[in-house]
């Protein structure tokens, strides 16, 4: 028996969720495919919660323009979910920064976000800052907005998901692709047979092996094991601050959860691998995450040992010495880039039609308000 859908959405993360969503509210029968337990468990939660406004990225002016688009309809329409009530600010470091003051403020302007230097504040150490700026940026909760989502996929009667699945084999038949998928445990049972007349992978840091599985191009990515630590501090609760350009890190509220998410340039990333395929030694001491099929690193035994006490440290250089910080917890993923966006360190969208008959669509994006671009490419 083989059971036909419009649409086959592979990845259970934001844009995997949305894009099902989106298409069943157009009619479609949709199937939403996860390999792991439960949806939401990656990239689409560890990260830095930020809802960018283009300041994080002055060597790439389009990734700065992209940051706005859908920026105010999706601040509308997740505006439960969103902490507007803390005050951000972006730091020019004395030393080394790629970006200067005077450029800081001359590519605002140009792209049109608010900035105002600070010339003084009692929490923050000027020995170590050229420039403070405050700016006008806010924080999702990524938890929430999970939870969000996932009621919306169980009142949706047009969607069938499946968790903790795998894809043993997929081809194009006439005008239909059709897949064969397996529960990953136990091994056992027999696999289930699929049909669809359309295929979108929003799988991220699987992109490229979901891609091969269906005879399509792959996309040209690099991909880090990376690390977002979470502090608290009484003083510094409802403040955020990034430095920036260059090695340095960020500290600003994860949400609405009370916690503030710590990043490095210098110390999130543990490894890195330059191949289309996620592909890091860590994997030889667990023979369940591969580069075709990575796990999820939060329970792998083979996950590195935090670098908060580093990213803490960098950190604190630019706080007064009042402010105090207490560690919490990491979470652990596989983030992806672009390899092209290497060096400016941009992050664009790729919403990308790979095959016409039948069709299969990649989407890749970094940015959670960039959900919406399914809505452009995809009927």
């Amino acid at each position: 028996m083989t059971t036909q859908f419009d649409t086959i959405v592979i990845g259970g993360g934001i844009f995997g969720v949305y894009a099902a969503l989106y298409l069943a509210k157009r009619g479609q029968r949709v199937c939403l495919l996860e390999k792991e337990a439960r949806l939401f468990q990656k990239a689409s939660i560890v990260n830095q919660a930020r809802l960018h406004s283009g300041y994080h990225y002055p060597r790439s002016v389009a990734t700065a323009r992209m940051s706005d688009d859908n920026k105010v309809r999706f601040t509308f329409e997740h505006q439960d979910f969103i902490n507007f009530k803390f005050r951000k600010y972006y730091a020019i470091d004395k030393f080394g920064s790629f970006t200067d003051g005077q450029q800081f403020e001359r590519f605002c302007e140009y792209i049109g976000i608010p900035c105002e230097r600070i010339p003084q504040h009692p929490l923050f150490n000027f020995n170590r800052i050229e420039a403070l700026y405050a700016t006008t940026e806010y924080s999702f909760d990524p938890f929430l907005i999970g939870k969000y989502y996932q009621e919306k996929l169980t009142e949706e009667k047009r969607i069938t998901t499946f968790t903790s699945v795998n894809i043993l084999a997929a081809h194009p038949d006439a005008h239909t692709w059709r897949l064969q998928i397996t529960p990953n445990s136990p091994a056992n049972k027999a696999p289930i047979q699929l049909s669809c007349y359309q295929v979108i992978n929003a799988t991220y840091a699987g992109s490229n092996a979901i891609n091969r599985l269906f005879g399509v191009s792959d996309i040209p990515l690099m991909h880090e094991i990376a690390e977002i630590a979470f502090v608290t501090s009484p003083q510094v609760q409802q403040i955020g601050l990034t430095v920036m350009d260059g090695p340095f890190g960020s500290l600003m509220p994860y949400g609405l959860s009370g916690l503030l998410s710590l990043s490095s340039v210098a110390y999130t990333h543990h490894k890195v691998s330059y191949n289309n395929l996620p592909t890091f030694d860590c994997q030889e001491r667990n023979p369940a995450c591969r580069p075709d099929f990575a796990s999820n690193c939060n329970t792998c035994p083979a996950k590195p040992f935090s670098n908060y006490r580093k990213m803490l440290a960098q950190m604190r250089q630019y706080f007064s010495e009042s402010v105090d910080f207490q560690y919490f917890y990491s979470l652990y993923t596989i983030k992806s880039k672009l390899k092209a966006n290497f060096i400016d360190d941009g992050r664009p969208t790729e919403i990308a039609k790979l095959q016409d008959q039948p069709p299969f669509y990649c989407i890749f994006a970094g940015k959670i308000n960039s959900i919406y671009e399914i809505e452009k490419l995809v009927g």
